[in-house]
């Protein structure tokens, strides 16, 4: 009689908010922590935006220099899919999973105008104390959380499935990095690391630093207590204990 080993894959994490973790071959760690910090981030934001006074100078600019540190790593995430990741997958996928995929890069288009416009709202407020941009960069972080966060339940429910059928390990290390770790310097990634794992549940975390290795440990050790300065700062009117 023969028996059939099953496959060795990874453990699938899964964060707060998230929609699925489909198990299979590539290690979808650092997509599902990103993800994390999308949808941690507008929350704060959305939260910020209603409760600091319009007059809290200080307060206002420390949220739009923290909206440019969201901003920068979404860019980069959706940039390193659009460039790398969708056309590896169209070009492997059936018709079913083309409309998946090209829904993916339609959703991003739709994205980015209102994060323009979040964008512009901070700029505003963290010159003048104006009542109306405040009104208006609430509905926008709004949307923009809402859109977002239609758009990463339906990248983790159906295109990571597609992900998980299509690609090997060895192609997904490749895509992280030529598309993903590429054309990111020292400064950039010191930034990115305290960043991303703000607010990560400690068993979360230590699984997570088990994949990235002890390099990025060490990094998130040095920059963890000045991230949070930071993050005192703006958001010093939200409770996010």
């Amino acid at each position: 009689m023969t028996t059939t080993t099953a496959p060795s894959w990874p453990e699938q994490l899964r964060f707060p908010g998230q929609a699925a973790a489909h198990p299979g071959p590539v290690d979808m760690t650092m997509m599902y922590v990103m993800h994390h910090a999308f949808r941690r981030d507008l929350a704060a934001f959305a939260a910020a935006a209603a409760a600091t006074p319009v007059e809290a100078r200080t307060t206002w600019r420390a949220l739009a220099a923290r909206w440019e540190v969201f901003a920068a790593a979404l860019h980069h995430h959706h940039s390193g899919e659009d460039a790398g990741l969708w056309p590896i997958l169209l070009d492997r996928t059936d018709d079913q999973g083309r409309v998946t995929l090209e829904a993916m890069e339609a959703e991003h288009a739709d994205i980015d105008p209102v994060l323009t416009a979040c964008a512009a709202g901070f700029a505003r407020l963290a010159q003048h104390a104006d009542r109306d941009a405040r009104a208006a960069l609430t509905i926008r972080l709004t949307a923009a959380r809402v859109n977002l966060g239609r758009h990463l339940e339906h990248e983790e429910t159906e295109a990571i499935a597609i992900i998980q059928h299509v690609l090997t390990a060895q192609d997904w290390e490749q895509l992280e990095e030529e598309h993903f770790r590429a054309g990111l310097s020292l400064g950039e990634v010191l930034a990115v690391v305290p960043w991303a794992m703000h607010g990560v549940p400690a068993p979360l975390r230590r699984s997570v630093f088990g994949v990235t290795g002890r390099a990025y440990h060490v990094m998130w050790l040095l920059t963890r207590r000045g991230f949070a300065r930071r993050e005192a700062v703006a958001f010093a009117y939200v409770d996010r204990s």
